[in-house]
């Protein structure tokens, strides 16, 4: 009797599997790369040694021998501080430059080196409360792989009894949220600018095989030089409750009024909300798009239509669907067909609404001061979240 060879099943993998996949890849990836990198630094070093002072025939023997065991201490005392654990000790706190639901950041310098860096702090009370673990966890993943010149570099985190910390690059240009609460509108040119980065930003992390799901104005930083870098990928796994329908449902709803008012009383409606927003555990749904709501199967076509929202804010003063209420917006997104209008008042050309990527200096030159110039940031009063 013949025998067939079986046939392989097939199964379907979801976009969380897929994305879990990659981080595991790029992680191994990344450890061996870290191991063979400093495997031929250690080598160039001995080979500088030996091409260096060992050759030098005024040295005797133990000479050579002393600079043989120097060189093998220092190589020691570099490995033990490569894998020594840093704390909230090894930091001190110069100032607060953002509050969050979760927590703040702050800006801080390693005691050690003096550099300079931004610390996000996150209690673990309210992450476990709101169901944030797995966001939070995915953020620093990500933040650790995805290293590139498009994305908020990462540099050490740790956790003690009460916060989890996040050590990351400190980018005194301030974030664009601030920028276009500054600004009433951008022009055309300088809208192109921005919105041309932030593409090169988002086709950098869907090369690494990750969606970001919840770009907006509070996630584009900005460099000392004004230039674009993505940060909060804590939405590359799981979902928050303002990406769930039933959200919205759930809310009491309250008669729209946003639909009477002209773009300038709209644009200050939505400045004076908006602030509020960004520090809610919920947020704001306007930047969702339509399939992230539905949960039925989306793909990198949803980070691009939260970059088209933000390019309409950019130009109008306000994004598409803003709306007195959340589930107001929430509708407004899933009819967009019939809700998404140019106001008249507000004319729009046609080279708007193409994108031209083109590398040039930023569009609007970001002053800093110093390595520690937080000028571009909002104040915050002191609070004690770091007290044990």
């Amino acid at each position: 009797m013949a025998m067939t060879a079986a046939t392989p099943t097939s199964f379907p993998m979801s976009n969380h599997t897929r994305e879990r996949v990659t981080v595991a890849k790029l992680t191994l990836e990344n450890f061996y790369s870290n191991l063979i990198l400093q495997h031929e630094e250690r080598e160039t070093r001995n080979d500088s040694l030996k091409c260096g002072s060992l050759l030098k025939r005024t040295f005797g023997c133990p000479q050579k021998k002393l600079r043989r065991s120097q060189h093998a201490r220092k190589e020691t005392e570099f490995l033990r501080l490569k894998r020594t654990r840093l704390g909230l000790d090894d930091f001190e706190s110069l100032k607060v430059i953002g509050r969050g639901a979760f927590g703040e950041v702050r800006l801080v310098q390693k005691k050690d080196t003096g550099h300079i860096y931004a610390m996000k702090i996150l209690r673990k009370a309210d992450m476990l409360e709101k169901e944030q673990v797995a966001h939070i966890r995915a953020e620093r993943d990500i933040l650790v792989e995805a290293d590139g010149a498009w994305v908020v570099k990462m540099f050490y985190s740790f956790q003690d009894k009460r916060n989890l910390y996040l050590i990351m690059e400190f980018l005194p240009g301030g974030d664009m949220m601030t920028l276009l609460m500054k600004k009433d509108t951008l022009s055309e040119e300088e809208t192109q600018f921005y919105i041309s980065e932030t593409v090169l930003a988002i086709d950098a992390i869907h090369q690494l095989g990750f969606i970001h799901r919840d770009i907006k104005p509070d996630n584009l930083l900005l460099d000392a030089k004004g230039h674009v870098k993505l940060s909060d990928f804590g939405l590359c796994t799981g979902l928050k409750k303002a990406h769930r329908t039933e959200f919205y449902r759930n809310l009491t709803h309250n008669p729209p009024t946003f639909q009477n008012m002209n773009s300038k009383r709209k644009a200050e409606t939505w400045k004076k909300n908006r602030r509020q927003l960004a520090y809610s555990t919920v947020g704001t749904p306007d930047y969702i798009a339509p399939e992230v709501f539905m949960q039925t199967g989306y793909n990198k076509l949803c980070d691009w239509w939260s970059l088209g929202v933000i390019m309409y804010e950019m130009l109008i003063g306000y994004p598409p669907f803003c709306s007195e209420t959340p589930q107001e917006t929430y509708r407004k997104i899933m009819n967009w067909k019939e809700t998404l209008v140019f106001p008249p008042e507000v004319p729009i050309s046609e080279k708007a609404k193409d994108l031209i990527l083109k590398e040039r200096p930023a569009a609007i030159t970001i002053e800093i001061k110093s390595i520690d110039d937080t000028s571009n940031f909002d104040e915050f009063p002191e609070s004690d979240i770091l007290q044990p």
